[in-house]
């Protein structure tokens, strides 16, 4: 890896994480577009991305937590329900074509910029004004 890369990726790791704690993203949307730029394929890009997410996840969790943020029951029960779906969806990725995935991958990108369009015509409910 040369010093131009690693500075690279650095930055955008550094963007990446910034984003992850303003809006709450995972690896995903942010860390697997980033790894495809720095030269990584599709699925290598998916599977380093599942590892860069824990300390960026600790730390979020660590710092949402002191601000009383956390709701720690929901967020156990989708992260231990989503390993079975981790593992079939890892399962998927390895047999089908990258180019295939990459077009996925493109697919829910829109889907989810469609959505956070979509709600942020919307007003918020059920949570208290903090005006």
């Amino acid at each position: 890896m040369s010093l131009q890369t690693i500075l690279l990726a650095v930055a955008l790791g550094a963007a990446a994480g910034i984003l992850s704690g303003l809006f709450g993203v995972g690896g995903g949307i942010l860390f697997v577009p980033t790894l495809v730029a720095l030269g990584l394929g599709q699925v290598e890009a998916a599977a380093t991305s599942l590892l860069a997410i824990v300390p960026t996840a600790a730390v979020g969790v660590w710092r949402q937590t002191r601000f009383g943020n956390l709701r720690v029951r929901p967020a156990l029960v989708v992260g231990v329900s989503s390993i079975a779906g981790v593992e079939a969806g890892v399962q998927i990725a390895i047999r089908i074509d990258e180019s295939v995935l990459r077009r996925l991958f493109g697919v829910l990108l829109l889907v989810v910029a469609a959505q956070l369009v979509w709600r942020s015509t919307r007003p918020l409910r059920g949570y208290a004004d903090v005006s």
